[in-house]
């Protein structure tokens, strides 16, 4: 099934809402870790998103419906990308939907954290292969 919709703006990278749940891994505390949000940023902005967005388009099980309305609750806002130091990779964190969202998208939280995930995976590998450069020590 493809998703016939217009590319949404990348999420801005700011680290998770306060309260936020998240189904991922949490980075450590701030503490002086560089995160590499503005890097990361720049890349989405550049093409990355755009073009991690519509590979997973092309393969979601979403409705348009779905998806207008995961745009509406801001669900797509709360992904988080980051530079992991520790793996010295990309990594994401993938917002667990509201009861909200998931009874207004008439979908189990598990196939939309799943959907978000995919998401997440895609621009994650396009971040990785697109030249996102790993610091050397």
């Amino acid at each position: 099934m493809t998703l016939d919709v217009t590319v949404p703006d990348s999420p801005p990278l700011s680290g998770p809402p306060l309260g936020a749940a998240y189904n991922n891994v949490t980075p450590p505390d701030a503490g002086g870790v560089d995160y590499r949000r503005d890097e990361l940023a720049a890349a989405l902005e550049a093409g990355v998103w755009a073009d991690g967005f519509e590979a997973w388009a092309a393969e979601t099980e979403l409705t348009e419906s779905d998806f207008a309305l995961l745009v509406r609750h801001a669900v797509l806002e709360q992904l988080d990308f980051y530079w992991d130091p520790a793996a010295e990779t990309v990594s994401y964190r993938v917002p667990s939907p509201s009861d909200d969202v998931c009874e207004a998208v008439a979908a189990d939280r598990d196939d939309i954290e799943a959907e978000l995930d995919s998401l997440a995976r895609n621009v994650t590998a396009r971040l990785e292969t697109g030249g996102l450069v790993r610091n050397e020590e």
